[in-house]
């Protein structure tokens, strides 16, 4: 009998007026796996990352992270402010923008969610922030404020922050979009070691080379469906679909430049 996935969606839809953004999807994330979602802008790969962790509700549908499952439509109620908060703790979230406390340390901002949401002691709390500024490489600044912190070294932090929550996935939503081209491969290069010590994660990104040497599956949507779905390699180099392999043609034309 095969493990039950660590993440699974069913027949998930969410529409924001006139505009349905998702149309009936199902994905299924295996523990420990690598999932890239790619898509054009307006594909609804951010809407569906965010109703992972229900920052945005689905219309329809069900979303289930670890043993912590809900459903959605017309006679099912919303999760109660504590279930929502146990379900939010173990999917950590890492946007476009990094969202620190401006007036905190770096190391007060890690700290913050294991000792006012986790109720963790101050020491433990503590230990466990540094380690995971060792582990993104920022342990000499864990004194200084956000503003005197480089893009990459922010959004270190925002992973960081997410990760002293101790949760059971990892979702990234466009996580190096808002950096300078030069600070990029930092955060990637966390998101990378994250991979290979068996984070179940979600990534959505425009980074397709990334995306192709890390991932284990690439999905592609369009207009709020999957088109594509497969080993990250075979999508990216060989994708059956005419829409990805439209999409991905201008990669493919870098590539060969």
């Amino acid at each position: 009998m095969s493990e039950q996935p660590m993440i699974e969606v069913a027949a998930l839809s969410k529409t924001f007026g006139e505009n349905t953004v998702l149309r009936s999807v199902d994905l299924k994330v295996a523990r420990g796996e690598v999932v890239a979602l790619i898509g054009p802008s307006g594909s609804g790969k951010s809407t569906l990352l965010r109703c992972l962790n229900l920052l945005v509700v689905p219309d329809g549908g069900r979303v289930r992270v670890g043993e912590l499952s809900f459903a959605f439509g017309s006679s099912a109620r919303l999760p109660g402010t504590q279930a929502l908060a146990k379900f939010r703790a173990a999917t950590g979230m890492v946007f476009q923008q990094f969202n620190l406390f401006p007036h905190m340390t770096v190391l007060a901002n890690v700290m913050e969610g294991p000792l006012t949401v986790r109720r963790m002691a101050r020491p433990a709390a503590e230990t466990l922030a540094r380690s995971l500024l060792a582990k993104v490489g920022l342990s000499d600044k864990a004194e200084q404020y956000p503003s005197r912190l480089s893009g990459g070294q922010k959004q270190r932090v925002a992973i960081a922050r997410a990760l002293a929550m101790e949760p059971a996935v990892m979702l990234f939503d466009e996580a190096t979009s808002a950096l300078d081209p030069e600070l990029v491969g930092e955060v990637l290069g966390v998101m990378q070691a994250l991979a290979a010590e068996g984070m179940t994660m979600v990534i959505v990104t425009h980074e397709i080379a990334f995306a192709r040497e890390v991932a284990d599956r690439v999905v592609f949507l369009r207009d709020g469906v999957i088109l594509e779905d497969g080993p990250a390699r075979q999508v990216i180099d060989s994708p059956r679909e005419a829409a990805t392999q439209a999409f991905l043609s201008h990669f493919h034309r870098q590539r060969e430049a």
